[in-house]
């Protein structure tokens, strides 16, 4: 586990989306302890580590917890518009729908390199996001950590 919260650590420049990884990870194990036994993983896992620990000890394979990756990635955003844009939830929920294969096929590509070493993971960058991380971060008010 501590490497790949290493590696995603180098993935991540912006120190603003580091912490609230760290932060949501942290909430994970906690939750996640209440009902499985998760094994120690450092004090403050990144979300995604923290995510494949708490489904290994829920007994999920690794191709459930990709999906599950995939889905969140998509659902948390989506809500947030919803809420912050008046989008129609239904319309939506349409578009999430329609993203399902897609999901599913990232996932099963994620669960297919469970066993490739960290340096060989993509790393796929988003250099915009990073930088409007760290301005949101300056706001006085926020609406998000993340």
């Amino acid at each position: 586990y501590l490497e790949l919260d290493a590696g995603l650590d180098a993935r991540t420049p912006s120190p603003a989306l580091r912490k609230a990884s760290r932060a949501q990870g942290r909430a994970l194990v906690r939750a996640g302890r209440a009902m499985w036994p998760v094994p120690a993983i450092g004090r403050e896992p990144h979300h995604p580590v923290a995510l494949g620990a708490v489904a290994a000890a829920a007994g999920l394979a690794p191709r459930d917890a990709a999906v599950a990756a995939a889905y969140g990635t998509l659902t948390g955003p989506a809500t947030a518009a919803v809420r912050l844009l008046g989008l129609d939830p239904y319309r939506v929920h349409a578009l999430l729908a329609g993203l399902a294969a897609e999901c599913d096929r990232i996932a099963a590509d994620a669960a297919a390199r469970t066993d490739d070493p960290v340096d060989a993971l993509p790393a796929a960058g988003a250099p915009l996001l990073d930088i409007g991380a760290e301005r949101h971060a300056s706001w006085e008010v926020r609406l998000f950590a993340s």
